[in-house]
């Protein structure tokens, strides 16, 4: 089961990988992870219905530790994608106090489910006969009305709750990276305004942040002494953009399978033919 797992899990983390380095519209990028991620999930759930359980701790820990895996993927991009159909296209402050008040929800989720927060983060297992074993309920431990409406015979009672904390943890960090993002802009609005080149990068971000890690590979910017997060935020400014967590970028690129320099094997192939149909 665990080998099964794991390659569904791998693949679909390379999928929504090369999903990510092809657009840099969050809305795009949760409409084709939806996808992805619903149709590993029917998969899995196949698999498991087809498949006894050889005992109830290998139940136990699919449920607490498997299964919540890719379910919070699916609640994390679900969620990215309402956050940014609702979002905002005023000023600033429009889309900040918007981003706080999303934030100010994960903050309920938290309070309300707090005991079960403290049990799950304290790497409790006490109560996991009860948590994670199919066809046992007892609805004072909190139970959601999603699990009255699924299927009994692929949820537990707590197996869902367990994919929204991490999920919740993950659209976190993500709108606190938003709100940075507003303040970091509107800092260096004024101070790079006049490195402008006035150029637009028309290319994908990844495709830049793949760029910039390949010169400062290659050592091109003071003898190869120049830091590459000063060497990324001329390039944000130069063509004013915002790469965000570009390190994070890199690390994707960093761990495709296929073609780790995919943007600039395209540079070296178009200057060939560039030059072979000027050599006609």
């Amino acid at each position: 089961m665990n080998t099964f797992y794991s390659e569904v899990l791998q693949l679909l983390e390379e999928e929504i990988n090369d999903l990510n380095i092809q657009t840099d519209n969050p809305i795009s990028l949760s409409e084709g992870a939806v996808s992805l991620i619903i149709e590993k999930l029917k998969q899995v759930k196949a698999f498991i219905l087809n498949k006894e359980f050889s005992s109830k701790s290998e139940e136990i820990f699919f449920f607490k530790e498997l299964k919540p895996k890719i379910v919070s993927k699916l609640i994390f991009y679900n969620a990215i994608y309402k956050i940014e159909m609702k979002k905002p296209h005023g000023s600033s402050r429009d889309t900040k106090n918007y981003i706080k008040n999303e934030l100010g929800k994960l903050k309920i989720f938290f309070d309300n489910n707090l005991d079960f927060y403290k049990y799950y983060r304290t790497n409790s297992t006490y109560l996991d006969h009860m948590y994670f074993v199919r066809g046992i309920f007892e609805i004072k431990l909190s139970l959601d009305t999603y699990y009255f409406e699924s299927d009994p015979f692929f949820s537990t009672s707590h197996d869902f709750k367990v994919a929204k904390i991490i999920a919740n943890d993950l659209i976190q960090v993500y709108l606190e990276d938003q709100l940075l993002n507003i303040q970091r802009g509107a800092n260096n609005h004024i101070k790079n305004s006049s490195l402008s080149s006035g150029l637009q990068w028309t290319a994908n971000k990844t495709s830049l942040t793949e760029l910039i890690y390949a010169l400062h590979a290659t050592g091109v910017f003071e003898n190869g002494k120049m830091d590459i997060k000063r060497i990324a935020n001329f390039f944000e400014s130069i063509f004013e953009v915002d790469l965000g967590d570009f390190y994070h970028t890199y690390l994707e690129l960093k761990n495709r399978k296929i073609n780790k320099t995919k943007f600039i094997d395209i540079l070296r192939e178009n200057l060939l033919n560039k030059m072979e149909e000027q050599d006609l």
